[in-house]
């Protein structure tokens, strides 16, 4: 049977060996507060434990791993308020869509599923500024699966647009944006781990080519793995409490300027692992090699 894709009028359903891996929900049905864009969840481990979540009550916009971005010039393709300097987070009329357009390929072999998509940003008042390609790979690797994640976003507007984060904009530590990913509630107080090292929250900003996360599972106690590859070193926002979240945040100090028809170009690999496997072992043979998903 191997790897496997079957495809329906919202999502793609990706399974190996019968046990479904992924859903990449292509066509959201999210209020536009939300910022509607596709996402992956459920995400499962080989042995089928979830390892992701859905739309949690304290940020509704939260759901699985998604590409979410807060901070898009004045607009808010992450969902919900929007931090302001000297003004806190508020709501306003700013949530865009990043919204399919088509696959111009989808292909299912033995050992992988592969997909090409075409998308669309629009601001919620209608104006389109970026056009996507995103390419996306689900694989069997030793000791679990990878997800590899890239994306091309060129601006199409006849403007400069800027982006950055929550700290670009004045809240301390609070670099998020980019591909987020939210883990189950019992992975709170979940570890991190980094080369080198081990931890929680004080690892919040930390430079590294990769970071895991590892959390236990509510029912039967047992634990999984995440690794999340970035292409050389990057600032990752991670909290541990309260609750798992991991991003690598190419954004998260430092504003971004992107020039009418100029493209930006981010590639990541995410192990999912039963167990405890050692991430480093992990990393190490992964697609891309060490350090590197490309």
């Amino acid at each position: 049977m191997g790897m496997t894709v079957v495809e329906d009028p919202e999502s793609l359903r990706i399974s190996w060996e019968g046990t479904e891996l992924a859903r990449y929900v292509f066509a959201p049905w999210d209020a536009q507060v939300e910022s509607p864009r596709p996402y992956l969840h459920p995400l499962r481990t080989l042995g089928g434990d979830v390892v992701s979540l859905y739309r949690p009550h304290d940020h509704v916009w939260h759901k699985g791993i998604a590409w979410s971005l807060p901070h898009v010039g004045p607009a808010n393709f992450w969902g919900g308020p929007t931090f302001r300097r000297d003004v806190g987070y508020e709501q306003l009329a700013n949530n865009g869509t990043t919204r399919h357009q088509s696959f111009s390929s989808v292909s299912a072999s033995g050992s992988a599923v592969t997909l090409a998509e075409e998308l669309v940003w629009e601001t919620e008042q209608g104006d389109k500024w970026f056009a996507e390609w995103r390419d996306l790979s689900f694989t069997v690797v030793p000791g679990g699966w990878a997800l590899r994640f890239a994306t091309s976003f060129t601006n199409v507007s006849a403007d400069e647009i800027v982006i950055g984060s929550p700290t670009t904009a004045g809240r301390p530590n609070a670099g998020y944006g980019g591909l987020f990913w939210r883990g189950p509630r019992s992975f709170t107080g979940g570890e991190v781990l980094v080369p080198g090292g081990s931890g929680g929250d004080e690892l919040m900003g930390v430079r590294a080519p990769w970071l895991a996360f590892r959390g236990r599972h509510d029912d039967h106690g047992r634990v999984s793995t995440l690794v999340f590859v970035a292409e050389g070193d990057t600032r990752w926002f991670v909290r541990s409490q309260p609750f798992a979240c991991v991003c690598p945040a190419p954004f998260f100090d430092t504003e971004v300027p992107v020039a009418p028809d100029e493209t930006l170009t981010f590639r990541y690999t995410v192990i999912v692992a039963d167990g405890s496997p050692d991430p480093a072992g992990l990393v190490a043979t992964a697609p891309g090699g060490p350090g590197s998903p490309s």
